[in-house]
Formats: structure tokens, C-alpha cells, sequence
């Protein structure tokens, strides 16, 4: 029996370890993409988040422009950027160039939440507040026209129309995307006929309802006539279903730690996680999370994978490789992310 072809993509944190500095953990996630353009992944997606030790993944526009500068055919693109923090029209500029320099590799993924805490979205803004969530929908058409080659016309109290646009001579248009975890950003990417992705990889609760309602109420556009969308899963494969479970336990340990309120450090090796003891309610939520994620080896995995994409009717499914690595292991490498790219790439791509 024939089965439906599947496109795989990665989501990347850009996890630093315990034994590791930003330039190591750049270097390793540097690898991870050439790995992934090589093996036919169709994406490699970098998100943001501010002021966490276990993450470098700060400000995706440069990282976007240093990991195509090291990759050929791989699209490269934001999961997200979290656009209350930032001035669309610094958006549109930042990812107009990159597309001008990268035709038909970019995509800007943007997210409604601020995804900080109100002091880091001040200094983000400079603002003191996060009322910026409010105009999203406003924000999200204006670097639509910004980025287009015919730009936008603003009309002044003066009455003047002054033209503007992110690039001098824009040839081709970043792909845009609308990220959520709720109804909202569905039904914004349905009435603007723009692609969505809903954040299944956070808790996997309610995917299905909130893709039949971007799916049902999908109005084409002049870029999409068709409703667009994937699945991001958290994916943890190795050798064995042991070697699995053992990679991923440092993340679901900071995840626990994360999601009860407790102080987070930068992510432990292999090792520090196997002699942590979580208090009671920390663990079931590594228990809990355990079963949602994909941990196994490479057979059961990829059926599991193929399995998903077909209960939410998706072709592509973008994996968060959350592994972490032994304390032999260097620095700037993470073997670990790198053998279950391999390793789901061998059972689902051609």
C-alpha cells in the first residue's frame, strides 16, 4: 500500500547545555541545519525567547541569516517572531533582506504572545507595556504590505501619502506564517488567507478543534487559495527506546521546572539529569509530558510520526529535536539532535 508523502522540518531553541557557551551551542545548531539541508529536511525554523539560560535563541532574524549563509536549499524561518516586541516596520526591513539575499528560502513565522515577562518586553520596546498585543492583526497587514514590492501608503494629518516600503526593489516576498496555541491566531490566518501552525508541541491539547476552525473558516488570498498547516511534534529518537528516553530527560526535567514556577539553569547533560530527583508533582509532569512526546527508537518513532500527521490530516510535520548529550561529548557538537535527524530521515523521507 501506497502511503502519502511527508515532508519533515525542525524547530530549534538552540538549547546550551551546562557545559557550553552561546558560540558553542550557535555551532552545534549551525551543524544541526547543514545536517538537516542535507538530508532533504523542507525547513529549519529558530524561535525566541529572552533572558533563559538554556536557551540561545534570542533574535531570529540573525540567526536566520547566519544558519542560510551556511545552508543551500533549506528554507529557514522564525518559530516565531513574537511581534509585540517589535516594530513592524523593523520586521518587514529585517526580513525583506533576508530574502533579497536568500530568494525563496525565508519564512517569517510571528506569534501573537510576547512570550516574556513585562520587564523584558519594556526594554524590548521600550515601552513598559504589552498593550502592543492589542494591534497585532493591524501589525501583521502592515509588514504584509511593507514587504511587498509595492510597499504601503501611509496617509499623514497633513493629508500627505507617504510611500513606503522594507526594500528598495523587493524581487520576491518572504513566506509569512501565523503561530497560536488558541482561536485567535487561526482565525486571523483564516480571514487572511495566511498559513497557520498551532503550537502542538507545547501541550497537545485541543489541536484538532483549532485546526478544523482555520481549515472551515479559511478565505483564499491572492497567495494562498488553499488552507496551509503542520504539525510540530517534540521528538526524541535514538538506537534504542532507552536511549531515547535517557536524551530526552534533561529537557523534560526543565520543562517541569519551567511550567511549575522553579528557577531555571542552563539545560544538564545526560548525566546530571539521571541523578536529579524531582519532588512528586514535577515528575508526573515529566511523566505526563513523556507520553505526549515522540520517544522511541527509529521504527516505532517514525510510525508514531506518520501516525499523527495522518489523525490531523497534515503532509508536513516539524520536529523539535529535544535531546541533550553526555559530558564526554564536545562542547560545540550535540550528537544526539544530529543522529535523530539521521535517524527519522532513514524511515520518512525519500
Amino acid at each position: 500500500m501506497m502511503t502519502t508523502p511527508l515532508r519533515l522540518s525542525v524547530l530549534d531553541l538552540i538549547p546550551v547545555r551546562s557545559n557550553q557557551t552561546s558560540a558553542d551551542a550557535i555551532a552545534a545548531t549551525t551543524a544541526l541545519a547543514q545536517r538537516a539541508d542535507e538530508l532533504g529536511f523542507s525547513r529549519f525554523w529558530v524561535a525566541e525567547h529572552h533572558n533563559m539560560k538554556a536557551v540561545a535563541s534570542t533574535n531570529p532574524a540573525v540567526l536566520i541569516g547566519i544558519l542560510a549563509a551556511q545552508t543551500t536549499r533549506i528554507r529557514v524561518g522564525s518559530g516565531g517572531v513574537m511581534l509585540p516586541n517589535h516594530a513592524p516596520l523593523v520586521v518587514a526591513e529585517q526580513f525583506a533582506i533576508l530574502e533579497a539575499a536568500f530568494p525563496g528560502r525565508i519564512d517569517l513565522g510571528i506569534g501573537r504572545a510576547p512570550g516574556s515577562d513585562p520587564v523584558i518586553t519594556s526594554y524590548l520596546r521600550m515601552t513598559g507595556t504589552t498593550s502592543d498585543v492589542d494591534a497585532f492583526p493591524r501589525n501583521v497587514a502592515d509588514i504584509r504590505s511593507l514587504m511587498h514590492p509595492e510597499g504601503a501608503a501611509l496617509q499623514l494629518q497633513s493629508g500627505q501619502v507617504y510611500e513606503l516600503t522594507a526594500t528598495p526593489n523587493a524581487a520576491s516576498v518572504a513566506e509569512m506564517w501565523l503561530l497560536g496555541s488558541s482561536d485567535y491566531s487561526a482565525r486571523l490566518a483564516a480571514a487572511h488567507g495566511l498559513p497557520y501552525v498551532f503550537a502542538h508541541h507545547f501541550s497537545g491539547e485541543g489541536t484538532e478543534r483549532i485546526l478544523s476552525l482555520y481549515r472551515d473558516n479559511f478565505e483564499p488570498s491572492e497567495s494562498l487559495k488553499e488552507p496551509r498547516t503542520f504539525l510540530t511534534l517534540n521528538v526524541s529518537v535514538a538506537e534504542t527506546a532507552t536511549e531515547a528516553r535517557a536524551a530526552a530527560l534533561p529537557q523534560l526535567q526543565q520543562m517541569a521546572r519551567l511550567r511549575s514556577g522553579m528557577p531555571l539553569g542552563p539545560l544538564a547533560t545526560i548525566e546530571q539529569a539521571t541523578a536529579t530527583e524531582l519532588a512528586a508533582p514535577q515528575q508526573q509532569m515529566v511523566d505526563d509530558m513523556s507520553e505526549r512526546w515522540v520517544i522511541d527508537e527509529p521504527v516505532a518513532a517514525a510510525a508514531r510520526i506518520r501516525s499523527l500527521a495522518q489523525r490531523f490530516g497534515v503532509d508536513e510535520v516539524m520536529i523539535n529535536p529535544g535531546l541533550s548529550a553526555y559530558e564526554a561529548d564536545a562542547a560545540n557538537t550535540s550528537p544526539g539532535r544530529l543522529k535523530a535527524l539521521e535517524l527519522v530521515a532513514a524511515q520518512l523521507l525519500p
